[in-house]
């Protein structure tokens, strides 16, 4: 497939699955989904168990039939398409290799399948494999073979993998087979890779230098990437662009910055960002003017404007922890009683109780601070960071919500 023909389409796709149990009902996984995927873009996945991530990989990858809509790679409709016409390779958490197999054959099996071979192919290339290991006399050629075998090379090399490649997977670690079930995937270079939570049983140290491999290994392939992961880190840092999934339908779609800085709603707020956004109660008491329990902010810009078709509507409000600062005691600023601290070597996590309202709010504070439980604090509030959400927990629509296209990265 040519650059340019690797974008991915779902187009109003459902899936729907039988009833657990015989008297249940159906269980609905996606809802009409529409998400669209730019040629070479990493595009990560993130949403609670159950909400239909790894479904949508499956549906891609022909593992699952949608109940409704369409898929397309490139102009291609796939849904009715064979999993090894999709073009697509997948790298599934449990990494799926073939314990009898060495690491060479390992990566090398998807190649060995792709083209269809006659009886005569298939005894030569048996054949050659046989006299891999004698004299280059007695050896029986195999063009198929032999490039098959340039391309693991290629491979091992790009991955690292050259000294084990004689090795099974039993004798590999968590993190070496993690890159055999990589390599196998780039071997048939595919339109579209699918990643099913593929750092998951790496432990952390490990997961960190795995991460950096894929984000290099996908910028130098320039391939198309689907990412599913539970972990904030690896969502904040890995991707182009972010599908936060709850219930089987997108809440947002943005690059990492603008699901942090601008989400859409009260879900992507509280599932974007660890820790996760301060809410509290408020109300608009005219433009730009808003009521924390007993003390009134003012907020500023289109935000400010937004909140004039909202008079006297209760909101919730939200604060990410570093747009609550200490400050010193005065009437405008909150008081908060220190319950818990967490230090994070270069800052302090502090959870502390708002003594006007009694909410838990948590704050990003420097290192040196002493901070002590039960001590009381003062909490300034910066005005650029106010965000609001209305009774239905959908953000206040702003006149102009910054929106940029995703940068991606120039691929030559």
């Amino acid at each position: 497939m040519g650059a340019g023909l690797a974008e991915v389409r779902f187009q109003q796709v459902s899936k729907t699955f039988p009833p657990r149990r015989p008297q249940g009902s159906p269980v609905q996984v996606l809802q009409q989904l529409d998400l669209q995927i730019t040629d070479g873009e990493f595009l990560v996945l993130v949403g609670p168990s159950g909400c239909g991530k790894s479904t949508l990989l499956r549906l891609l990858a022909g593992l699952d039939q949608p109940s409704s809509g369409e898929i397309y790679v490139g102009d291609r409709p796939v849904s009715r398409l064979r999993p090894a016409q999709r073009d697509v390779a997948m790298v599934f958490q449990s990494y799926a290799l073939y314990p009898h197999l060495s690491v060479a054959d390992n990566i090398g099996f998807g190649l060995r399948r792709s083209r269809p071979r006659s009886a005569l192919q298939q005894l030569q290339d048996s054949l050659h494999n046989a006299t891999r290991g004698l004299p280059r006399v007695l050896r029986v050629p195999s063009k198929r073979e032999e490039q098959i075998g340039r391309r693991i090379q290629e491979v091992a090399s790009t991955l690292e993998l050259e000294p084990l490649l004689e090795r099974l997977p039993k004798e590999l670690s968590g993190g070496q087979k993690q890159r055999v079930a990589l390599g196998r995937a780039i071997a048939r270079q595919p339109a579209v890779f699918l990643m099913d939570e593929p750092l998951s049983n790496l432990d952390a140290k490990l997961r960190t230098g795995t991460r950096a491999q894929i984000v290099e290994l996908q910028r130098r392939l320039g391939t198309t990437t689907l990412y599913v992961t539970h972990d904030q880190v690896e969502a904040m840092t890995m991707g182009h662009r972010i599908a936060v999934l709850n219930g089987g339908r997108l809440q947002q779609l943005g690059t990492p910055l603008q699901l942090y800085q601008w989400p859409a709603n009260l879900f992507v707020a509280q599932f974007i960002g660890s820790p996760p956004m301060n809410l509290l109660p408020a109300q608009v008491i005219g433009a730009g003017q808003l009521q924390l329990g007993s003390k009134k902010f003012s907020v500023p810009g289109p935000l400010g404007d937004a909140m004039a078709r909202h008079p006297g509507e209760p909101l919730t409000a939200g604060l990410r922890p570093e747009h609550l600062r200490l400050a010193p005691a005065t009437n405008r600023n909150l008081s908060a009683e220190i319950s818990h601290c967490e230090a994070l070597g270069n800052e302090q996590l502090v959870t502390c109780k708002l003594l006007d309202g009694g909410h838990l709010v948590q704050v990003r504070v420097g290192p040196e601070e002493r901070m002590t439980p039960g001590s009381t604090i003062h909490l300034d509030i910066d005005p650029s960071g106010w965000r609001l959400f209305n009774s239905d927990g959908e953000a206040l629509a702003l006149p102009q919500t910054p929106n940029p296209e995703p940068i991606l990265p120039s691929l030559h």
